[in-house]
């Protein structure tokens, strides 16, 4: 992910306090490029919009019209600039955003001699760190036909333990002083859901996959009330500075959820988010007592979907397959759960009232996740109003693709997923099972409403870089020239509805939030390029200026 430490902070001191409501009655933005969504989803420009105190907006249009609806309201010039509404994150992990800021930062290292030395360095200017910690890694683009091990890693940190996360989040590589601590030997068994890979004696190499992670996770001391500020801090700062107004948290537990209303509370939480409690196990149960939150101090916050998982991912050869790996015949990847158990999870959190968001990467997961959701439905046929997702939808049996509109499951989908998987992908799942995957225009073609996102910080947050690899299906290189299966390309206009309006749909926010209409929230972007007029391949490119929230400006680039 191309998002720094550096770039962190900076993010951190260009984020502006949360401003005290002003003396006027309303405010008017005027002079501007506009460009926003009605309630039909068509795209409509403006000049001018106005909001109330609280940040509510009055009008949108024409400086005449929109003045006259807001006398008296205090002026600001957008000068011609571009003004769009706030972008909108449909999967990602804000806490996981903010550690990658003390971390080891391992996205796009070309070799494993050049991840080896950004851990040396690291544990070199970092020594009073009890673990070495660190995230990105990928061992496709190292090209070495094989998983690192954790003699690889002891050769720059043996005397501490030393974690790194894969680049998709489902395996990690440990060194030996990791495994020791978290008891992993080779008698070990096999987790549930996870793999431990071993060498031809059955020993731990230092890769463990999906469920098989958490052995060594549990053993890493958790962060203190500190570090998780200083973490949720860095994490708004750069989803402002990348014009987020609004994101979709796929997995809380109790201590990010307190900490969450703690600064809606306090007016600190500078970009909405929609909370997934994770997993129905001992937090859901805590935290499900008094049923889903559906909006907190004036739509900051909302924990009213809980997310679970099927299966691991494609790159790591966790995501579950009906057929085996076409370049690993002898593994199908890994559902987590039977069935029944899978099935058992989906239920509690339906029966409670929550959204159910399942993570399925692979044709199997997908399936399986299909299956629940047309046997619950059918014994629930309430809950069918929920909105349930399949988060990912990666790879889906051409088949079962009609499934999710006559189930009316939302489909929510990573775009720039497809561009860094490309260098894999088909690899992974062959040539035929590759037309079901990734596949945006199918679905939109028989009527699915997509969310979009990124799954940051697996991918980098910036929502362009998102709606450029949607329209054109190409990495930020440009490549490959004329777009990696082109046939399955967004249009601008979905695209940006993708990441707009479809999304809060996904959420129940479309009545608040995803396009700037009266009797909405004022969340608006500014930004130094015009979205609708710019070649398509410089759309990633566009830097946002200025982000608002409720008519408050929380953003302003240095």
């Amino acid at each position: 992910m191309r998002l720094t430490r550096l770039a962190l902070a900076m993010a951190a001191a260009a984020i502006l306090p949360m401003a005290a409501p002003s003396a006027h009655a309303a405010t008017l933005i005027d002079n501007a490029n506009g460009y926003t969504l009605n309630r039909a989803g068509k795209l409509v420009r403006f000049t001018a919009l106005a909001y109330d105190d609280a940040g509510r907006i009055l009008a949108v249009g024409n400086a005449k019209t929109v003045a006259a609806k807001a006398p008296g309201a205090q002026r600001i010039d957008m000068a011609g600039k571009t003004v769009l509404p706030g972008l909108i994150d449909a999967h990602g992990h804000v806490f996981g955003l903010g550690e990658i800021s003390t971390a080891v930062l391992l996205y796009g290292t070309p070799s494993l001699e050049t991840a080896l030395n950004a851990v040396a360095e690291f544990s070199k200017t970092h020594p009073q760190r009890a673990w070495v910690l660190g995230n990105g890694w990928n061992q496709e683009i190292w090209k070495l036909g094989r998983f690192p091990t954790a003699q690889e890693l002891d050769s720059v940190v043996g005397d501490r333990p030393a974690v790194m996360t894969r680049v998709d989040g489902h395996a990690v590589w440990a060194n030996t002083r990791a495994l020791q601590l978290a008891g992993i030997t080779r008698d070990t068994k096999d987790p549930a859901g996870g793999k431990i890979e071993r060498d031809a004696q059955g020993n731990a190499t230092g890769i463990l996959v999906d469920a098989a992670m958490d052995l060594v996770r549990a053993a890493i001391p958790k962060p203190t009330e500190a570090e998780a500020r200083a973490s949720l801090d860095a994490a708004l700062a750069a989803l402002a500075q990348v014009g987020l107004t609004s994101v979709h948290d796929a997995g809380v537990g109790v201590h990010e959820d307190r900490l969450m209303r703690s600064y809606a509370d306090s007016g600190k939480l500078s970009t909405r988010v929609y909370a997934m409690i994770g997993d129905t196990t001992a937090d859901f149960d805590q935290l499900a007592q008094q049923g889903p939150l559906k909006s907190y101090a004036n739509d900051r916050y909302a924990l009213a979907a809980v997310k679970l998982y099927s299966d691991g991912a494609l790159g790591s050869r966790g995501a579950a397959l009906i057929a085996p790996y076409s370049d690993a015949a002898h593994t199908h990847g890994l559902l987590f759960y039977n069935d029944a158990a899978m099935r058992a999870k989906m239920e509690k959190a339906l029966k409670a009232g929550y959204q159910v968001n399942v993570h399925a990467i692979g044709d199997a997961g997908n399936r399986q996740i299909l299956d629940g959701y047309a046997a619950l439905l059918k014994q629930y046929p309430q809950a069918a109003r929920a909105r349930h997702r399949i988060e990912h939808a990666q790879v889906v049996a051409l088949s079962d693709i009609p499934r999710f509109k006559a189930l009316n499951i939302l489909p929510s989908m990573q775009p720039t997923h497809a561009t860094s998987d490309q260098n894999m992908a088909e690899q992974r799942v062959g040539p035929q099972r590759i037309k079901g995957a990734y596949a945006w225009h199918t679905f939109l073609q028989q009527g699915s409403t997509i969310a979009c996102g990124s799954d940051f910080p697996i991918e980098a947050p910036n929502p362009f870089e998102g709606l450029h690899a949607a329209v054109t299906r190409q990495d930020n290189a440009g490549m490959p020239l004329g777009g990696w299966y082109k046939n399955e390309a967004m249009t601008l206009l979905q695209a940006f509805r993708c990441f707009t309006l479809d999304a809060a749909y996904a959420a129940h926010q479309e009545k608040v939030i995803g396009s700037l209409e009266a009797g909405k929230w004022a969340d608006f972007i500014v930004t130094d390029a015009d979205l609708f007029a710019v070649p398509a391949t410089e759309i990633g490119k566009i830097k946002v200026l200025q982000t608002w929230v409720a008519g408050k400006q929380v953003y302003a680039r240095p």
